[in-house]
């Protein structure tokens, strides 16, 4: 019986958020960074109207498979970052 190969983004995890302004960074564990201006992005609207202190408190999921915000009570799926089509 032949095993399936995980793909490359199941494989990924996040490992570190951080913020500078508007742009969220979320570092992979292959030590790459998807940073996004959290307000050009609609389904971000979110987390771009959250106060500082609350974006600050987010934790990495079990597998790092997502980043959440408990009290925004809303994440970010690492899949859904490498899935971003370019901004324009």
């Amino acid at each position: 019986m032949a095993a399936s190969a995980a793909t490359p983004e199941q494989q990924l995890r996040a490992v570190d958020v951080q913020f500078d302004g508007d742009w969220l960074s979320v570092v992979l564990s292959d030590d790459r960074r998807i940073s996004v201006p959290v307000s050009r992005i609609p389904w971000l609207a979110w987390l771009a109207n959250a106060p500082e202190s609350q974006r600050k408190r987010w934790t990495i999921e079990p597998g790092g498979f997502a980043v959440y915000w408990d009290e925004l009570d809303d994440g970010i799926e690492v899949r859904h970052l490498l899935e971003m089509v370019p901004l324009r």
